[in-house]
C-alpha cells in the first residue's frame, strides 16, 4: 500500500510528515514508523507525525519519535504548523490539538510561532534543572558546548536508576551573552544527539532564566547545531507564562513509500 509523505525539519529536526484526515494511516503499526523513520533503510527521520482531523481544533499533531514512542515535540509541531498551511488547512492562526493539550500557532516573516504551556516547576534539586515542557528535560550548564559528549553524558542520565523508565532528554548549555546561548541535546526516543530539539531549546531557556533570576517579559535567542531559534516567556515569581517558541519550518521533499 502506498503512503505519500512530505519531509519536513526544523533547525535541522527532521520529521515524516503524512496528511491523515482521511483516518487511512490510524493504524500504522510501531514497526512502520521505526521502518520509515530509519536512515538506512527507510527515509530518514528524528520522528514521524500524522496531522488528523479532530474536533474543535484545526488539527491534530498525532507524534511518534523515531523508536515509535509517543511524545510532544516542539520543532514538530511547528513543522505540523507549516504543512498544514501546505495543505490549506489553517488560516494565518490556528489551534492545533497536541498529547499535552490545546496550543496556539502562526507564521510571521518566514518563521512559525509556536505557543507553550506554562511552567511552574522546575527542580534544582541537584545544582542542576529539570522541567517539563511538553517533554521532560534535564538541563546541564557547562562552559564547553562544542566539545562536550552530549550523548556519553545524555545516555549516563537517561539510563539512570532514576530516569531510566520514563527517560529524560538532557541537554548541555553554555551561555554567550546576556540574551543568548548554545545548546546541544541528547532525545531519549530517538536516543542519539539531534540537530535541534524545540522542547529542550525551551526548557533550556526557562532554566537559564530561573538560574539567572530573571523577572518579567524576556527573549533568547538559541544556537542550536542545526540553526537558530528564538523563546519568549513572562516570568512571574517563577511562573513561566505566555511562552513561545519561534523558528523556521522547511519543507524538504515530497515522496510515496510502499508500507
Amino acid at each position: 500500500m502506498n503512503l505519500q509523505f512530505v519531509k519536513y525539519q526544523g533547525t535541522g529536526n527532521d520529521f515524516v510528515m503524512i496528511d491523515n484526515r482521511s483516518g487511512e494511516w490510524n493504524n500504522l503499526s510501531v514497526s512502520v514508523i521505526q521502518k520509515l523513520c530509519d536512515r538506512r533503510f527507510g527515509i530518514g527521520a528524528d520522528g514521524l507525525i500524522k496531522i488528523n482531523s479532530i474536533p474543535g481544533s484545526d488539527f491534530e499533531v498525532d507524534y511518534y519519535n523515531s523508536d515509535g514512542s509517543k511524545s510532544f515535540c516542539g520543532n514538530g509541531a511547528r513543522c505540523s504548523v507549516a504543512f498544514a498551511h501546505e495543505l490549506g488547512i489553517t488560516a494565518d492562526s490556528v489551534s492545533f490539538m497536541a498529547i499535552d493539550g490545546v496550543h496556539e500557532a502562526f507564521k510571521k516573516d518566514g518563521l512559525v510561532h509556536l505557543k507553550m504551556n506554562n511552567v511552574s516547576e522546575i527542580d534544582t534539586s541537584q545544582n542542576e534543572f529539570v522541567l517539563n515542557t511538553g517533554s521532560p528535560h534535564f538541563i546541564h550548564f557547562t562552559e564547553n558546548v562544542s566539545d562536550f559528549d552530549v550523548v556519553a553524558y545524555g545516555k549516563q542520565i537517561r539510563y539512570s536508576d532514576k530516569y531510566k523508565q520514563e527517560g529524560i532528554n538532557v541537554n548541555a548549555i553554555h551561555q554567550l551573552d546576556e540574551h543568548s546561548f548554545e545548546i546541544r541535546t541528547y532525545e531519549r526516543g530517538v536516543e542519539d544527539e539531534t540537530l535541534s530539539c524545540g522542547t529542550g531549546v525551551t526548557a533550556a531557556a526557562l532554566a537559564l532564566a530561573a538560574k539567572n533570576h530573571i523577572e518579567g517579559e524576556f527573549e533568547y535567542q538559541v544556537k542550536s547545531q542545526g540553526g537558530d531559534l528564538f523563546v519568549k516567556f513572562t516570568n512571574t515569581n517563577s511562573v513561566f507564562t505566555n511562552i513561545w517558541l519561534i523558528g523556521p519550518a522547511v519543507s524538504v521533499y515530497k515522496g510515496e513509500v510502499n508500507v
